[in-house]
């Protein structure tokens, strides 16, 4: 009877363990990766390949996250359910005026994507539709369609569709008088563009077809059908673009890196003129130009670290005849500009918050609107009028939705348009602060939060904190309706602003790149560190997130302190900086010397391959992990997240921590597209998030 029972047991016991997940083991092939005298080994360098074998690993990968969290199916379903509820699903944005016309988009009841809009500006106008996302997705798995541009005759419109997710564009047009989509289209293109005011001429920008760096400025003629080049920048650090502003008496072609500009111009109604130049590229300096009808503004950084304010002639543009219209202020970092007919608009920061000075023309000051939270974020919105007295603009806070704002300069205040719907949201429940961390060289590090009314700040609450830090992208204060699902189950929410953005001026950027790369993770470190200390948040269940350039970071700090979280979810990491750099074939690389530096260079090679999450990933025990890529990603390569995961799981020593990959087979860098459809990615990271917290509801 014992040995009986015995034998019962052990075959109860390898059938339990036959029926736990397998996670997918990639086979090693080691590759040597040489540099200065230096031999990396990548066992996984041969996962870069779309083969057969690659495509089924991902498939394996997709297959055991799935059965890892399977028990949180219904958890996931009612995550999804209680996300999409507060997406209020008939919707319709605030109009604005261009011309004779107000546009909008709208959503209906079910839709996935937008339904695009206009109305003659006359009461009683009949709604226009110009475009129905909706029925151009059918049958596609992802779409993303720009909003249309019109032609000066307000009659014919161009657009551009992505429908793989890999910013690869085809432009087409649409003739309103007969409702018909033209057959004339431009294929293989970037989504920039804009109209010439006379003539059927349109300028648009194609990008390098390996590396998609936006290279040339086509102008096309819809009467001809003739396509022909104006512009080719051929240095690689360089992106080029073509635009109009609001006067719409020019058209520009500004050409930029990371540290410098070049920016050139023709008339607007003279589409065949040669484009001129305004001022030549020099090292670290950054300009750009907005049309002022009798004179050119530029927003420059010469002799102006946070940017000032220059203007010039239209006959002799040249920087020797810049005056200084603005100066330049060192607590304040000018961030953007528009011009009216009667003012200017700066976008600006100040320790660490966007505002918005208008000022009457030939003012060297002028009045900032007020905002009433400790953490939120303004930016100036659609403007399409240059004669007007009234500057829309949009606001939103960690507890506040989405709002469009009319400011009326004469007035002096300010209109609420509308507030975005939230149902079931009540702002009025939730506590929105904003506090400083001490990083580990004694900067001061911002820090947004937001909580539910009642949340206990005594060390119980699970946290969850958020980063970025790259590319002098600012990761402002926001709203987000998916995440209050974290926190109505008790969680406090933190985005820590490293340094690498531009939240505190021009000069958190340069305190986060190239050999300082770093203080993004130390900064990020002490943010999390400082919460705990403050009793915000619970030691046991600390979860970060952050994608793309944020994935690096979370790459980073989870070599750099794998005990200080519980968790962390690496959306479309870079990882595999050091690889990445080095192959000047993929998109984005050559133009992000002037970010991460240079690998041919010893030492930039040596100070990346010291962080480089892929490159120092060891055999120490992880937080639990959750990834996520795209295969048709341009900007993170599928490979880079794939070999990441698999070297983690080959190297850590705590085999009892989760470890999974989600693959979307069809999708690029931005994920799946559609109002709803996004959500079940959302709701997988949640429940990866709540089954760790020990939150089953």
């Amino acid at each position: 009877m014992i040995k009986s029972t015995f034998l019962l047991l052990t075959i109860m016991a390898v059938n339990l363990m036959a029926a736990e997940p397998q996670a997918p083991i990639a086979e090693k092939i080691p590759t040597k990766l040489k540099k200065h005298g230096d031999t990396r080994i990548d066992n996984y360098f041969w996962m870069r390949q779309k083969n057969e074998k690659v495509i089924n690993y991902l498939k394996a990968e997709n297959t055991y996250t799935e059965e890892v969290m399977k028990d949180t199916k219904d958890l996931q379903t009612k995550l999804y359910e209680e996300m999409k509820g507060r997406i209020k699903e008939e919707d319709e944005t605030v109009p604005y005026k261009d011309g004779g016309y107000l546009y909008y988009s709208r959503t209906q009841k079910g839709d996935e994507y937008s339904i695009y809009c206009r109305k003659k500006d006359v009461a009683g106008s009949f709604e226009q539709i110009l475009l129905n996302v909706n029925q151009m997705a059918t049958g596609l798995d992802f779409i993303r369609v720009t909003f249309p541009k019109f032609h000066p005759n307000e009659q014919l419109f161009a657009y551009a569709v992505d429908t793989k997710g890999d910013r690869v564009f085809t432009i087409y047009f649409k003739d309103m008088n007969t409702g018909l989509v033209l057959d004339q289209k431009i294929e293989n293109v970037t989504s920039n563009f804009t109209w010439a005011m006379s003539g059927k001429v349109l300028f648009y920008a194609k990008h390098d077809p390996k590396t998609l760096r936006a290279d040339r400025i086509y102008k096309y003629d819809l009467d001809t059908g003739k396509h022909k080049l104006v512009y080719n920048e051929k240095d690689e650090k360089f992106e080029a673009m073509v635009y109009k502003t609001q006067a719409e008496k020019y058209i520009f072609i500004s050409s930029d890196s990371t540290l410098s500009s070049e920016v050139h111009y023709i008339p607007a109604d003279q589409p065949n003129a040669k484009f001129k130049l305004i001022a030549k590229r020099e090292k670290n300096h950054e300009y750009s130009v907005i049309d002022g009808v009798d004179r050119f503004y530029i927003r420059t950084n010469w002799n102006a670290k946070n940017f000032r304010i220059m203007e010039t002639t239209l006959k002799n543009p040249a920087k020797k005849n810049w005056t200084e219209a603005i100066p330049h202020r060192a607590d304040t970092y000018v961030e953007g500009l528009d011009v009216f007919k009667d003012y200017i608009v700066l976008s600006e920061r100040n320790n660490g918050l966007t505002k918005i000075n208008v000022l009457k023309k030939g003012e060297k000051s002028g009045t900032y609107i007020s905002f009433p939270d400790p953490a939120y974020t303004v930016s100036v919105d659609d403007n399409a009028e240059y004669d007007t007295t009234k500057v829309r603009y949009t606001f939103l806070s960690m507890n506040r939705p989405y709002s469009v704002f009319d400011f009326d300069i004469l007035k002096n205040e300010s209109k609420l348009l509308k507030e975005k719907e939230v149902p079931g949201y009540k702002s009025s429940d939730y506590t929105s602060e904003r506090v400083f961390a001490t990083a580990t060289d004694g900067t001061k590090i911002p820090v947004s939060l937001v909580y539910k009314n009642g949340t206990k700040k005594d060390g119980s609450a699970p946290l969850f904190v958020y980063g970025y830090g790259s590319y002098g992208i600012s990761t402002d204060p926001y709203f987000s309706p998916v995440r209050v699902s974290l926190l109505d189950r008790g969680f406090v929410f933190a985005i820590i602003h490293v340094r690498g953005g531009q939240e505190m001026g021009r000069a958190w950027y340069d305190d986060g790149k190239f050999f300082k790369k770093k203080n993004s993770f130390t900064d990020f470190i002490a943010g999390t560190e400082y919460l705990l200390k403050e009793k915000y948040g619970n030691p046991k269940k600390v979860f970060a997130n952050g994608g793309s350039a944020g994935g690096l970071l979370m790459g980073a700090v989870m070599n750099m302190r794998p005990d200080l979280y519980t968790g962390i979810i690496a959306d479309v990491p870079f990882v595999d900086v050091v690889t990445t750099m080095l192959d000047s074939s993929l998109p984005l690389t050559t133009g992000e010397y002037e970010e991460w530096g240079n690998p041919n260079n010893k030492k930039y090679y040596e100070y990346m391959k010291s962080y480089s999450p892929y490159d120092n990933v060891t055999a120490q025990a992880y937080p639990n992990l959750l990834v996520t890529t795209g295969l048709n990603d341009s900007q993170v390569p599928f490979w880079e997240p794939t070999k990441w995961v698999q070297k983690i799981r080959d190297l850590r020593t705590d085999k009892t921590k989760l470890l999974m990959m989600k693959v979307e087979l069809e999708v690029g860098h931005g994920g799946k597209s559609g109002r709803f459809e996004y959500l079940h990615e959302e709701a997988l990271a949640f429940s990866f998030v709540l089954k760790l917290a020990g939150i089953n509801k």
